[in-house]
C-alpha cells in the first residue's frame, strides 16, 4: 500500500457525511437502554492530523445523542469513521503513522515523516498487538476475512494491506483514501458506546 502523506479535505468531508448518516441511523433506533427518543447532543473536538492529515483538523464535530426520556437521559455515542475513542489524533493518523513506523528504519524516522511524537508512536504501536487483538471488535472482524486473517503481529499494516486486496477484488484500483475509508468502517464498532452494536450500522461494507 502506498501511503498518501496528504489526505485532502474531500476525504474528511466524506467521512463526516458518513458519520452523520450513521448518527441518523442510531437515532432512529431509539435509546438502547429504555427505547426513548434520541436527540442530538453533538460536541466539538480538537483533532490533530500531524503531517499526514492536516485537512482533517477542520472537521471538529463529534456526533453524539442523548435520550429525551424522563429518568433516563443517557448518552449514546454512535460509531465514527474519524475518531478512535478519546485519542486526540484522528483515526487515520493512528493507522498510517503506525504503518509508517513499521516500514521505517527507526522510530525517529517515522516521527519526522508523520509529525507524531516518538512516545505516542510507541504507545500506539503497542496497542495494536496487545489491547486491540483482545477486543471483541477484532474477534468478530478477523472471522470475516478469508483465511488466513490479517497477521496480528504486523497490525495495522496487515489490516490495511488486506483491505486494499479486498478493494482490488471488487474491481477498482484503490487509492490510500479508499483503503483508509474501508478500514475506518471495519473499526467503527470500537468507537461507539459499549451498549450499542456498532457493526449493525456499517454492514453495508461487510467483507465478502
Amino acid at each position: 500500500m502506498v501511503v498518501d502523506l496528504c489526505l485532502d479535505e474531500e476525504f474528511f468531508a466524506s467521512l463526516t457525511e458518513l458519520d452523520a448518516e450513521i448518527a441518523r441511523q442510531v437515532a432512529a433506533c431509539g435509546c438502547p437502554w429504555c427505547g426513548g427518543p434520541l436527540h442530538r447532543a453533538n460536541y466539538q473536538r480538537k483533532p490533530r492530523g500531524g503531517l499526514l492529515a492536516g485537512a482533517g483538523e477542520a472537521f471538529t464535530l463529534r456526533h453524539s445523542l442523548c435520550c429525551g426520556a424522563e429518568g433516563c437521559r443517557k448518552r449514546s455515542l454512535p460509531p465514527s469513521l474519524r475518531f478512535l475513542g478519546r485519542r486526540v489524533y484522528l483515526e487515520v493518523v493512528v493507522l498510517l503513522a503506525c504503518m509508517v513506523a513499521q516500514m521505517a528504519s527507526t522510530i525517529g524516522e517515522a516521527c519526522v515523516a508523520t509529525g507524531v511524537p516518538i512516545w505516542t508512536l510507541r504507545r500506539w504501536s503497542a496497542w495494536w498487538p496487545e489491547a486491540f487483538v483482545k477486543s471483541a471488535t477484532w474477534a468478530t472482524l478477523r472471522a470475516r476475512f478469508t483465511p488466513p486473517p490479517p497477521d496480528e503481529a504486523t497490525l495495522p499494516q496487515s489490516l490495511l494491506v488486506r483491505a486494499e486486496v479486498e478493494l482490488w477484488r471488487r474491481g477498482s484500483p484503490p487509492s490510500s483514501a479508499d483503503v483508509c475509508r474501508l478500514v475506518a468502517r471495519l473499526l467503527a464498532p470500537l468507537t461507539c458506546s459499549a451498549v450499542l452494536d456498532g457493526s449493525r450500522f456499517v454492514r453495508g461494507d461487510a467483507l465478502a
